[in-house]
């Protein structure tokens, strides 16, 4: 039996310097498959790059909600939206809003879906501490998905927080973030593992990762570059606390 294992990434959010700390401990453990589940630019100063490194290493690239929204920002926007947008080349903008919006794939006998946010919309947010009728939401078959057998296991990113909740036979994971972390400061992201040629159940797993970085080293570029909002992004870095929540 051949086992793949399969990288899922997300909320990378214009940090270079967590991105590539990821991507060396992805290619350690010899894993070359990568999902990027949304939110390449924005809140951190190196957008630009980073969409270009994840067209570069990654098998799938779904749409998120910043994918989605900024480049949309209008020139009379507010002064920090406008300057993560122009952060960005045109066909950069291009690229990140025309992203599918879902992606599906069978390991280990397997249907797992992966999107950014919820199964309605890119806008929608499931939190850690969601509703049962919030779980039951995401494995349900809608526009953002498409039709098609329902799957056993949903995996999203948007809250920047890694956790999973298996109930009933089906599992709900979301991958943490790799460049804005929120429920502890250090990078996340996930593996899925199992046998992508099974016809039947066989041998699966899915685990988290942490991989600590050089925050000092992202936080000097966000102040070199004068990028807005720097208080709240070195608040929310080193400490993994919401910016607007008190500390």
């Amino acid at each position: 039996m051949a086992t793949e294992q399969i990288a899922i990434i997300s909320d990378v959010h214009g940090n270079l310097t967590a991105l590539e700390a990821v991507l060396t401990d992805i290619a350690a453990r010899g894993i070359e498959s990568i999902v990027n589940l949304g939110d390449d630019a924005g809140k951190g100063p190196r957008g630009s790059a980073v969409v270009d490194r994840l067209a570069a290493v990654c098998e799938a690239d779904v749409r998120g909600n910043w994918d989605d929204f900024l480049p949309q920002t209008a020139d009379d926007g507010a002064p920090e939206m406008v300057w993560w947008r122009d952060e960005l080349r045109p066909a950069q903008r291009e690229r990140i809003a025309a992203k599918p919006l879902c992606h599906d794939l069978l390991l280990s006998g397997r249907r797992i879906r992966l999107f950014h946010a919820s199964a309605t919309s890119v806008h929608v947010r499931v939190h850690v501490d969601h509703t049962r009728e919030e779980f039951d939401g995401m494995f349900a078959a809608t526009e953002l998905t498409g039709p098609g057998p329902e799957p056993v296991m949903v995996g999203y990113g948007d809250v920047h927080a890694a956790y999973q909740r298996t109930r009933r036979g089906r599992t709900l994971f979301n991958t943490g973030s790799v460049g804005n972390p929120l429920d502890e400061p250090t990078p996340a992201y996930a593996i899925l593992e199992g046998d992508p040629d099974a016809d039947g159940p066989a041998p699966f797993g899915l685990q988290h990762v942490r991989v600590p970085y050089d925050v000092d080293a992202e936080l000097a570029v966000a102040r070199d570059v004068g990028m807005p909002q720097y208080d709240a992004w070195e608040r929310e870095l080193r400490t993994g606390v919401y910016r607007q929540l008190a500390l």
